[in-house]
């Protein structure tokens, strides 16, 4: 039998780890191979690919599902002989509706690792496989379920060995150190196996060693990597200890629990950018927390974060909708959250994801959602249709203007002076009427945010001082003059010549500043004077401020 295990990744650059170990625990059978495509392209090419096997295995998630029963219903029309067996978390609950579809042939429900080896052995009697689902007749069959795999087995298999290590290089590689999560949180799926396994230690070391070779970008999908102390300094110690130029670490991380000796180690021994933290914050709403069965000290949470601010990346989330998150708590939450100034901060909406909790009780809030993956909230007894709305647009301007780093210093003072969540709200609405939030130039970016600062806070120089600023340091090449002229010609060659610059090898642009920069980085204070924004230019990195406490002033 040609058998066939593939996943619709999102994009290229992502790596799926289900379907390696899948084929790694089976690869002795004969006929059974692997491939990936992404939910981008063409579906008949997809097809073409799949249509000559006798048996094509699909992982199906929430952002795939869509793409991946289109490419099914195509194929099956292609060759209706040919077997459909679908698996992963999207298909693993309620999948009444997916496997009643003529152009599905079976489910492999929960872990596939037991069932799957089963499957390939039984085929095509598989009345004995466990955990699967499948039709005979107009009755859907579900057989037993299989036990909890042993992560035992995992010793001495090596999931990215049959990969062209030359891509590797050019993906996020996915390692799994442990399954289950201790939590109980009822909007996510990991909240359904609180059964934590560690996988043998050989496993983990020889895995990070073939990906720290061969990869950069090495993604740990632990939903709490730092339940154990122990474990996650062993981890820590053995990236240190072997990782090679250029890797970078994420690990998803509760702070409230990171242990003192694990901060106290990423201080003295972590070099800064090679690890990046992902930390679910989710609301500061301690009632919408416990209606979740959430656990969480914002307190705690944000010193822990603040801590550890300059030594790791920092990646926040939190999500909108949430039972008894009210407009203003969010606003709360958000503005309590946008404080820290974390690098990139996630404003997720609530989802309503197949086998969660929330999503079985949904009536007790009112909650409304779309039927369609990703199942997001329409409305709720706590926030109308109108209000989430208007939320979606300050998410497009939070990701505008903030994780795409083009207004770092001007959201810094806006935070301080005005607030954050406002700011971007009326920013993300105004946005909207100028461009697409997904077509548009860097120009189009900095002239609507200049024409947003001048029509609402009309008499607030230092605001488009900023924006200005943000603009220049925003390039690696001397850009357009915009915004804010230089100083003249004449004033700024004594500059130039004052600090020895190198007119050789860089480009300068030199702006009158009616507050002391310095103050502002440093002191986070606006403190007014006359004051010259030294900005260098290399034509390979982005611009850099030079020199910012040993600027002229005059």
């Amino acid at each position: 039998m040609k058998s066939l295990i593939c996943s619709l990744n999102s994009k290229y650059i992502h790596a799926n780890l289900a379907v390696r170990l899948l084929y790694e625990l089976n690869k002795e059978q004969s006929g059974l191979r692997w491939k990936e495509f992404t939910i981008k392209e063409n579906p008949d090419d997809i097809v073409d690919y799949c249509k000559e096997y006798d048996l094509v295995a699909f992982s199906c998630y929430i952002w795939n599902i869509t793409q991946t029963l289109l490419v099914c219903e195509k194929l099956k029309e292609i060759n209706p002989k040919i077997k459909i067996l679908l698996g992963g978390p999207e298909v693993s609950y309620d999948y009444q509706n997916v496997i009643s579809k003529d152009y599905i042939d079976y489910i492999i429900v929960g872990e596939g690792e037991i069932a799957f080896k089963e499957f390939l052995n039984a085929f095509p009697n598989v009345d004995s496989v466990r955990s699967l689902v499948y039709k005979s007749g107009d009755a859907i069959i579900e057989n037993p379920s299989a036990p909890i795999f042993d992560v035992k087995e995992f010793e001495d298999l090596m999931p990215y060995q049959s990969d062209n290590v030359e891509e590797l290089k050019n993906k996020v590689l996915y390692i799994e150190t442990s399954r289950g999560c201790p939590y109980k949180c009822e909007f996510c799926l990991a909240s359904l196996d609180n059964k934590v396994r560690y996988l043998p230690q050989k496993h983990i070391e020889e895995t990070l060693l073939y990906l720290m070779e061969h990869g950069r970008v090495i993604k740990f999908l632990d939903r709490t990597f730092n339940m154990k102390r122990d474990f996650t300094l062993w981890v820590f110690n053995f990236i240190l200890e072997n990782h090679k130029p250029g890797n970078v670490f994420q690990f998803e991380i509760t702070a409230d629990i990171l242990h003192p000796d694990i901060i106290a180690f990423i201080k003295e021994k972590v070099p800064k950018g090679l690890f990046r933290f992902e930390i679910g914050i989710q609301t500061v709403n301690q009632k919408a927390n416990l209606e979740v069965s959430r656990k969480q000290n914002f307190e705690k949470t944000k010193q822990i974060i603040l801590s550890i601010y300059d030594y790791v990346e920092l990646h926040l989330d939190l999500i909108v909708g949430l039972p008894l998150d009210y407009w203003d708590d969010i606003k709360n939450s958000f503005e309590e959250v946008f404080k820290l100034f974390a690098p990139e901060l996630q404003l997720g909406f609530l989802k309503f994801l197949k086998g969660t909790p929330v999503r079985y009780k949904y009536k007790e809030h009112g909650f409304e959602f779309d039927e369609n993956p990703p199942y997001q909230i329409i409305r709720s007894n706590y926030l109308s249709e109108e209000e989430l709305s208007q939320i979606v647009k300050l998410e497009h301007a939070l990701e505008i203007y903030w994780n795409k780093k083009r207004a770092i210093n001007t959201l810094r003072y806006v935070t301080q002076k005005y607030g954050s969540f406002d700011f971007l709200l009326g920013l993300g609405a105004f946005f909207g009427t100028k461009k697409e939030y997904h077509q548009y130039s860097l120009t189009d970016v900095f002239d609507i945010i200049t024409d947003y600062a001048k029509m609402n806070y009309p008499d607030d120089f230092v605001l488009r001082e900023l924006i200005a600023v943000d603009y220049y340091l925003h390039y690696k090449v001397k850009p357009k003059t915009l915004y804010l002229d230089e100083v003249g010609r004449e004033q700024k060659q004594q500059i130039i010549q004052n600090h020895k610059l190198n007119l050789h090898q860089f480009r300068y642009i030199v702006l009158p500043l009616s507050f002391n920069f310095d103050d502002f980085v440093f002191k986070n204070e606006i403190v007014p004077e006359s004051y010259n924004l030294i900005v260098e230019y290399s034509g390979e990195a982005k611009a850099r401020v030079v020199k910012p406490s040993d600027f002229i002033t005059c």
